[in-house]
């Protein structure tokens, strides 16, 4: 199964580390400076061009390292897209 993110993105579910929200998660020092580094480290990519409501943590394409995409949906949209 495949989870759609906006932008012709797409992620296979078992590449789905985690779904976060911004607004909640943003403001902890932690994950600052995780994305910091993440996009330091070329890691995050977008899927909107909107302002974005949640990331999503995945495994790298090759299967090592990872990577963080950027969506607009809020994570709870996310979380319903993949429960159906």
């Amino acid at each position: 199964m495949y989870l759609y993110l906006g932008s012709d993105t797409v992620v296979r579910e078992g590449d789905i580390l985690g779904i976060f929200d911004l607004d909640i998660t943003s403001q902890s020092w932690r994950t600052r400076a995780f994305l910091r580094a993440a996009e330091q480290a070329g890691q995050v990519e977008s899927a909107t061009d909107d302002l974005p409501k949640s990331f999503v943590l995945c495994r790298g394409r090759d299967g090592k390292g990872q990577r963080v995409i950027l969506a607009q949906p809020n994570s709870a949209t996310l979380v319903k897209r993949l429960t159906r």
